[in-house]
């Protein structure tokens, strides 16, 4: 449990930094991972108390950073 909890922070702060990268967002490098992060823990809990999943722990890790950058810049964005 405790590697894929190591593994989905990791992911994250990847799918955060290559969303800078290429443009995706334009929120800055540390806010993008942060919220990357944020939201793969929340799916990570989520996963550990209800059993909702899409899949492999490493597929989770990366939708729930995405819908996380999707959700939370465009939320308080004006």
């Amino acid at each position: 449990m405790f590697m894929i909890m190591m593994g989905t922070v990791v992911i994250a702060g990847i799918v955060g930094y290559l969303s800078e990268v290429t443009g995706f967002t334009r929120n800055g490098y540390l806010q993008s991972i942060i919220i990357c992060i944020g939201g793969a823990f929340l799916f990570y809990f989520v996963r550990i108390m209800f059993g909702i999943s899409f899949g492999p722990p490493g597929l989770d890790a990366v939708l729930s950073s995405i819908g996380a950058l999707i959700i939370v810049p465009t939320h308080w964005r004006k």
